[in-house]
C-alpha cells in the first residue's frame, strides 16, 4: 500500500488529523486574506477545533458534532471561517469513510448542510446561490470522497477474503486428493504385498510343522523367516492403517513399530538376524539410545536394518561388520562399516535399488546428512541426527558413487 493508500486507512486517523491540524496552522500564519491578520477570536476557534480534532480523532460523529457547532460559531463571530470549515467537513469525510450505518452518513451531511445555510439567512440571493453551490464542495465532496474510499476499502477485503476462501478451497482439494492417493497406495499394500507376505509366513508354518525331523541348523532358519516375515506383515498392517486414517494415530509416534525404549533390545533383533545370516556383527550401544525420541529411534533403527541387509548383500554373508550408535549432546551419531573382504556372494540380487536413497531421504527429513562411500576395502555408511532441526536448514546430498580403491566392492543400494 503506497503513502496515499495508508493517509485513508482506517487506522491512521490520528496521523491525518496532524496533518490536517499542521495545514491549518500554516493556513493561519501564511495563507490568510491578503493585507489581513487572523483575530484572536479566529485563533481560539482554530485551535479549540485542531484540539477537539486531535482528541476525538477515534469518535468520528461526536468529532463532527463538535466541528459542527464550532463552525456554527465561526460563522457568527469572524469573517474568514475556512478553518472550521474544513474542519466540519473533514470531520465528515471520517464519517462516510468509517460509519458502520449508512443513515448514520446522511444525517452527519444534513448536519452540516443545516449549519452551513445559516450563513446564507438574510442574505440576498446572489449569496444564497454562491452558499448553494459552496454547499456542494463542503458537504458533496466529503460525502462522495468518503463513499469511494469505503467502497474500494470493503472491495479489498471482499479480495482478501476471496483469495483466502480460494486458497482453503485448494488445501482442502490437495489433502482430499492425498487422501485418494494414500487410500490407493493402502489397497495396494493390502492386496499385492500383504497378501503376498502372509502366504509366504504361512507357507514357512506349514512346512515347519510338516518336517519334523529337520536339522537344528535349518529349523532355526524356518523359525527366522517365519519369525521375520509375521513382524514384516505386522509392519505392513500398521502402514496400511496409517495410509488410510492417518488422522486416527498419534502423530509421526504412530510410525513407530517399537516404544523408543525398547529401541536397543530392536536393534539387538536387527543385529541377531544379521549374525544368523553368517555376518559378523560388533555392535557398540551408547546405553543413551533408549531415551530417544520416537522418531529419531524409529530412523536409528531403520538405518540399522537397511545397512546391515546391504552389508550381507554385496560384502558376503561372511564379512565383519561393525555398528556404532552413540548419544552425544543430544546428536545421535550412527555408523555401519565393513571390511569388504568376503566378495558378493553368488545368487546376490543385483544392484540399483532405492535403499541408500531412501537412508539418506529419511535422515534429510531430521536434518542430518548421509555419508555413504568406500573406506579402505570395505564401505562405510554414517550420519548425525541433530538434537532440534534448525528452521530453513538446506538439505545437501552427498554423492553416493565415488571410485573404490582396487579390488574392494562396489555395492550398490538395497
Amino acid at each position: 500500500m503506497g503513502w496515499a493508500g495508508r493517509l485513508f486507512d482506517a487506522r491512521d486517523t490520528l496521523v491525518r488529523t496532524v496533518l490536517l491540524d499542521l495545514s491549518g496552522v500554516g493556513y493561519l500564519v501564511f495563507g490568510t486574506q491578503a493585507g489581513r491578520e487572523p483575530t484572536v477570536t479566529q485563533w481560539i476557534l482554530a485551535v479549540v477545533a485542531f484540539a477537539v480534532a486531535l482528541v476525538l480523532h477515534r469518535r468520528p460523529v461526536v468529532n463532527l458534532v463538535a466541528q459542527a457547532a464550532l463552525l456554527a460559531v465561526a460563522i457568527c463571530l469572524v469573517d474568514d471561517i475556512m478553518i472550521n470549515q474544513v474542519g466540519a467537513s473533514w470531520a465528515l469525510l471520517e464519517v462516510t469513510m468509517r460509519a458502520r450505518r449508512g443513515h448514520t452518513i446522511w444525517l452527519a451531511a444534513a448536519l452540516l448542510v443545516v449549519v452551513d445555510l445559516t450563513d446564507s439567512i438574510g442574505d440576498p440571493a446572489g449569496r444564497v446561490a454562491s452558499g448553494v453551490v459552496g454547499l456542494a464542495l463542503e458537504v458533496g465532496v466529503p460525502v462522495l470522497l468518503g463513499l469511494v474510499i469505503r467502497t474500494n476499502r470493503e472491495l479489498g477485503l471482499q479480495a482478501v477474503e476471496r483469495a483466502a476462501a480460494e486458497q482453503r478451497r485448494r488445501e482442502s482439494e490437495s489433502r482430499a486428493a492425498r487422501a485418494d492417493e494414500r487410500s490407493a497406495i493402502a489397497r495396494e499394500l493390502h492386496d499385492v504385498i500383504a497378501h503376498h507376505v502372509a502366504s509366504m509366513v504361512l507357507r514357512v508354518g506349514v512346512a515347519r510343522h510338516v518336517l519334523t525331523d529337520l536339522e537344528p541348523r535349518v529349523g532355526e532358519v524356518f523359525d527366522d523367516v517365519h519369525g521375520t516375515g509375521t513382524a514384516a506383515l505386522a509392519e505392513l498392517r500398521r502402514l496400511v492403517a496409517v495410509l488410510r486414517d492417518p488422522d486416527g494415530v498419534r502423530g509421526d509416534a504412530a510410525l513407530t513399530a517399537i516404544e523408543p525404549s525398547a529401541l536397543p533390545a530392536a536393534i539387538g533383533a536387527a543385529v541377531d538376524r544379521a549374525r544368523q545370516a553368517g555376518i559378523t556383527v560388533e555392535a557398540d550401544l551408547d546405553p543413551a539410545i533408549g531415551s530417544l525420541d520416537a522418531v529419531r529411534g524409529l530412523a536409528v533403527l531403520r538405518l540399522t536394518q537397511e545397512a546391515l541387509t546391504n552389508v550381507a548383500k554385496h560384502a558376503g554373508t561372511s564379512a565383519l561388520a561393525h555398528l556404532v550408535v552413540a548419544v552425544r549432546d543430544g546428536a545421535v551419531h550412527w555408523e555401519v562399516a565393513d571390511n569388504g573382504r568376503a566378495g558378493v556372494p553368488a545368487g546376490a540380487p543385483a544392484g540399483g535399488g532405492h535403499g541408500i536413497i531412501g537412508m539418506r531421504e529419511r535422515v534429510e527429513v531430521l536434518g542430518g546428512r548421509l555419508e555413504a562411500g568406500p573406506t579402505g576395502t570395505g564401505w562405510r555408511v554414517r550420519t548425525v541426527l541433530p538434537t532440534v532441526v534448525p528452521a530453513g536448514t538446506p538439505v545437501v546430498s552427498v554423492p553416493r558413487e565415488r571410485e573404490a580403491p582396487a579390488g574392494s566392492p562396489t555395492p550398490e543400494p538395497a
